[in-house]
């Protein structure tokens, strides 16, 4: 028994991009995770947060901004976006930009403990970075395809 639909097969979602970008993304969370939590893994830290460590946690959100981005932006084919998906995707983008420069201000002199010899971790910081994620889950959010009518089965 073949199954036929009355929508064309170029207007449906590339299912293999949609599943690379939801590995992409798994891969992202699973290096966050580890990026933020190395315990877990029991992979002792040392107290505090160091560079290497707010790597793998940017790094990861980078990855998963990534996956999520590649993942959206295929429910899209063949379809013109609207300015709001547009702006979503500028917003994914600027997150992870905001996310950087306020995990890293120190290495930027734009820190609280600069030229110090140990790096700090600060409350602005960690809310720089929070406020960046939430910047990209808008961004998200603003992607999906809201108006497209879905396949019926």
């Amino acid at each position: 028994m073949s199954y036929t639909s009355d929508i064309p097969n170029q207007d449906l979602p590339s299912r293999t991009r949609v599943r690379i970008g939801v590995i992409i993304a798994l891969i992202g969370f699973v290096t966050l995770v580890v990026g933020t939590h190395p315990e877990w893994f029991g992979w002792g830290s040392g107290s505090g947060i160091g560079f290497v460590q707010l790597f793998g946690m940017l790094l990861g959100l980078g990855i998963l901004s990534l996956g999520g981005f590649v993942a959206l932006l295929a429910l899209w084919r063949n379809t013109l976006r609207t300015i709001v998906a547009d702006i979503g995707m500028r917003l994914v983008a600027t997150g992870y930009v905001v996310a950087i420069f306020a995990g890293l201000a120190d290495l930027f002199g734009m820190g609280t403990e600069i030229g110090s010899a140990v790096m700090h971790f600060g409350l602005l910081q960690s809310r720089g970075i929070v406020i960046g994620q939430a910047v990209i889950g808008v961004g998200f959010v603003l992607m999906i395809p809201f108006g497209a009518n879905p396949p019926s089965a």
